[in-house]
């Protein structure tokens, strides 16, 4: 189990992690997700031990300890992946992977290379030098030889930001397949809402330092505590209640996901289309209400103008009420 308790950490007089606490068990695969600055690749870096922090933290029973008291960073039994990717240039790809594999058994060695490149399909270009490759290229070698010693605890820090969204989803679905066949606690600083919610058994949520919200991803999702949790899988609405509610004020909201709202002719809500958006299986469709804009999925694309009717389930608005 990796334990953190009060975890705190400043960079001068500028605090960047606020008494973090959490508990992650062994085999977990734990995303972090958050806008950009909240501090998601500080606390991978803590973890690792690359700055003295306040508060504790400990793999099982051992206490793991900062700069100030290791001369090496880091640990036998955990990986750190950057977005530097800190490959050697000159050597190819194959050879950056099996770098730190012993050479005492080469056809062995030669073996998990060549497991490892097929992994994050890159055998293609296994005698291709590194200077020559991608970001995207370079940033799935860097995977394939974080994995080539198997870590008990491994540290990702956007591993998929420079990879072509086509092959991205067919990788990710890969890696975290065997990261989870092999028992591996997996901690993931991500932008992206597939890694936090198709992937993740729990996910943390930080802003400005802290962790505002802990959960499953299916805990997280359908019942978002703010709109900015909710932000962070998508687009969202956050609509005054007092469009829905005659005893509600004004300051209160409800949060609601633009599937969570359909046009139908006998719906309870009149408003006019303003914009039309096309995300390939919908349009997003822009309404207003009472001079609010609404965002909702619809399958046909409307024209500007047209005056329809938005129905919202009445169990859900107050389940969304907040």
């Amino acid at each position: 189990m990796l334990k953190v308790k009060n975890l705190s950490f400043a960079y001068g007089a500028k605090p960047v992690l606020k008494n973090l606490s959490f508990n992650i068990q062994k085999g977990e695969n734990i995303s972090i997700i958050g806008a950009s600055g909240c501090g998601k690749s500080t606390l991978l870096q803590s973890l690792y031990g690359l700055h003295d922090v306040k508060g504790k933290i400990f793999w099982k029973e051992k206490q793991l300890l900062g700069p100030n008291f290791n001369l090496v960073p880091g640990e036998d039994f955990m990986k750190y992946l950057t977005q530097d990717f800190d490959l050697m240039p000159p050597l190819t790809v194959a050879e950056n992977v099996g770098k730190h594999l012993s050479n005492a058994y080469p056809r062995k060695k030669q073996q998990r290379v060549n497991e490892l490149l097929a992994l994050v399909e890159m055998k293609e270009l296994a005698k291709t030098k590194a200077k020559f490759l991608s970001g995207g290229q370079q940033q799935r070698v860097a995977l394939a030889r974080t994995l080539a010693n198997p870590p008990e605890v491994l540290l990702l820090d956007e591993p998929f930001s420079h990879i072509d969204h086509f092959r991205k989803n067919k990788l990710r679905r890969n890696l975290f397949s065997h990261l989870k066949a092999t028992g591996t606690t997996v901690m993931l600083a991500t932008h992206d809402s597939t890694d936090a919610l198709s992937f993740a058994d729990k996910t943390i949520v930080m802003k400005a330092g802290r962790i505002i919200a802990m959960g499953s991803p299916t805990e997280l999702y359908n019942n978002p505590p703010n709109a900015y949790v909710a932000s962070l899988f998508g687009d969202v609405n956050e609509l005054p209640a007092s469009l829905f509610f005659d005893d509600q004020p004004v300051r209160k909201k409800v949060i609601l996901y633009p599937h969570d709202i359909h046009l139908t002719a006998s719906g309870r809500y009149q408003g006019v289309v303003k914009n039309v958006f096309f995300k390939g299986s919908f349009f997003l469709t822009e309404v207003e209400i009472e001079g609010t804009s609404v965002f909702v999925e619809h399958p046909e694309g409307l024209e500007n103008g047209k005056s329809v009717r938005l129905q919202i389930e009445q169990d859900l608005l107050e389940k969304r009420l907040g």
